[in-house]
């Protein structure tokens, strides 16, 4: 997961529940990728990190709907 906004220094994580063998719940800790996708004025996020949050936004409903 990628660090988008810094709260407590701690490392991101992505958590799941699976259900036969299928991710069915995607929890993120500590990465917060919509501060990503917010007004760049909100967070003041560089575009870089602001693109690195919207490819795993997009990776994960790509994920989600393939599945």
């Amino acid at each position: 997961m990628p660090k988008i906004h810094e709260h407590d220094k701690k490392r991101p994580q992505a958590l799941g529940i699976f259900h036969n063998k299928r991710l069915i719940l995607l929890y993120t800790y500590e990465s917060d990728l919509g501060d990503g996708w917010e007004n760049r004025s909100i967070h003041n996020n560089s575009e870089e990190l602001r693109e690195i949050a919207l490819k795993m936004g997009a990776n994960i409903i790509i994920y989600s709907l393939s599945q």
